[in-house]
C-alpha cells in the first residue's frame, strides 16, 4: 500500500470522523473505503472519454442515459431536432441554449453511439403511442 498523506477542512474532518464512528472503522479505513467507493461509481458511469461533453446520469427507469454535462438534455433530443426536425447544428444550439460544440459533440456521439439512441428513442416513441 502506498502512504498518501491528506489534508482535509476542519469541518470535513469533522464529520468524516463521525461517520467513521457511526461505521465502526478508522478514520483511514473509512476515507479508503469512501475513495474506493467513488472511483466504483465513476468507474460504472459508462462515459465514453472520446465525448467529453457527454455524461451519463440514471433516468427515471434508473436506465443510464447519455445527456450534455453540464445539463440535463439527452442526447436523444438533439438528435431528434437534428435529424427528425430537419434542424441545422446552429439551430438546434439556439433552439436549446448550447453551444454549437455541444450539439456537434451529441451528434458525433450518436455517430458511434446510434444503436443505443435508436432503441431510446423507439423505446420512447412505442410508450408514447400506447398511452395516447
Amino acid at each position: 500500500m502506498a502512504l498518501y498523506s491528506l489534508n482535509l477542512p476542519v469541518n470535513l474532518q469533522q464529520d468524516a470522523e463521525r461517520c467513521a464512528q457511526n461505521q465502526g472503522v478508522s478514520l483511514d479505513e473509512f476515507i479508503l473505503w469512501a475513495v474506493a467507493e467513488k472511483i466504483g461509481a465513476l468507474s460504472q458511469s459508462g462515459d465514453d472519454a472520446a465525448f467529453p461533453e457527454i455524461r451519463y446520469r440514471s433516468g427515471a427507469s434508473g436506465q443510464l442515459l447519455p445527456v450534455l454535462r453540464g445539463t440535463n438534455l439527452r442526447v436523444q433530443t438533439v438528435v431528434i431536432a437534428a435529424t427528425k426536425w430537419g434542424l441545422s447544428p446552429q439551430q438546434v444550439a439556439v433552439e436549446y441554449d448550447l453551444s454549437e460544440n455541444q450539439v456537434n459533440q451529441a451528434l458525433a456521439f450518436y455517430e458511434v453511439h446510434r444503436q443505443e439512441i435508436d432503441g431510446a428513442i423507439a423505446t420512447e416513441q412505442t410508450i408514447e403511442f400506447t398511452h395516447v
